[in-house]
């Protein structure tokens, strides 16, 4: 299931509950891939909003810098393809049956 759903970048700042600083400097840092040339024209897809909710949450709760949250922001990315995968690899494998 793909969603081709495109949030724009206050709209993102405003359901993650972070700065517009905050955010340019997550695109910035490379954490958060925006489609468009500018602030004004950003985009992302409707994934990023629960990623960045995530990195809301983390900063809420430990005080994180920017960069830290770039950190947070690409291992929670890394954990979401990696689910993908494993969910896939499990859809495509026989059912093992153990004896007992």
């Amino acid at each position: 299931l793909t969603c081709q759903a495109q949030v724009a970048f206050e709209e993102l700042a405003e359901l993650a509950g972070l700065s517009p600083e905050l955010l340019r400097a997550l695109v910035g840092s490379g954490a958060l891939p925006p489609t468009g040339s500018g602030p004004a024209q950003w985009h992302f897809t409707a994934e990023c909003v629960v990623s960045v909710r995530i990195v809301g949450r983390l900063r809420e709760d430990f005080d994180l810098d920017a960069n830290a949250l770039s950190v947070a922001l690409n291992l929670i990315e890394r954990i979401h393809g990696l689910e993908a995968q494993l969910q896939l690899v499990r859809s495509q494998a026989p059912v093992l049956r153990v004896k007992r």
